[in-house]
């Protein structure tokens, strides 16, 4: 267990973030959809209720949906976009180890199978993350739609409005508030961190350049 805890350290104490602040968002969320609910001279709902509800629904997936458009677009621009000195760059001058074409690498049995399979197989595993990515995002934004298109009609009940289609909802200027205000903050934080690595360490953190490391070079890709 405990070599175990080790080798997956990082991506357990994300997750175990992720879920207890998945837990609180629920929590609150239930109160203050109760207490807009009381205002409107409603029933408030149990927690299953909540957790179950479109308006639950669509304050996680509109937040998914940029994480996931965030994550894509990094990985896609940093194949052929360059920062000079960023340790989210690969270097400008000289060969980068993830540039390496796969069809020429020596076949081993730790070689994920489809570099040994080749052809369309190898073509779509070496897009394979960002392709994943795409279809998070994606399926996140669909999501967010019809959620969000049931969330809002709920809204129009109570103020005794003529409901929308979930198409009608996706030309909203409430559901486009909703992404754009979720992607502006992606788009920056990440380029914040691609800029601030050039002349800030953070020592032992792959994330960062070597302490020594002069601002203008990148780490070896």
């Amino acid at each position: 267990m405990k070599k175990f805890l080790r080798n997956n350290g990082l991506s357990i104490a994300l997750f175990a973030f992720f879920l207890a602040s998945e837990l609180a968002l629920t929590l609150v969320g239930q109160a203050h959809y109760n207490h807009d609910r009381l205002d409107h001279n409603q029933q408030a709902v149990d927690y299953r209720a909540y957790v179950c509800s479109s308006e639950f629904m669509e304050a996680t997936m509109e937040n998914w949906e940029s994480e996931f458009l965030q994550m894509f677009a990094y990985v896609l621009f940093t194949t052929f976009l360059y920062q000079k000195g960023s340790s989210e760059s690969k270097p400008i001058d000289g060969f980068a180890d993830v540039d390496a074409d796969p069809r020429a690498a020596t076949i081993v049995q730790q070689t994920p199978w489809p570099v040994k399979k080749g052809g369309l197989i190898l073509k779509i595993y070496e897009n394979s993350l960002s392709l994943t990515l795409l279809g998070l995002f994606a399926l996140s934004f669909l999501l967010h739609g019809i959620s969000g298109a049931e969330a809002y009609n709920n809204q129009q009940t109570l103020h005794q409005a003529e409901p929308i289609s979930t198409l009608e909802y996706f030309s909203t200027s409430q559901f486009w508030f909703e992404s754009l205000q979720n992607w502006q903050s992606e788009f920056f934080s990440i380029g914040v961190m691609v800029v601030l690595s050039i002349i800030l360490r953070q020592r032992g953190s792959p994330e960062s350049k070597p302490v020594a490391m002069p601002h203008t070079e990148s780490p070896a890709g």
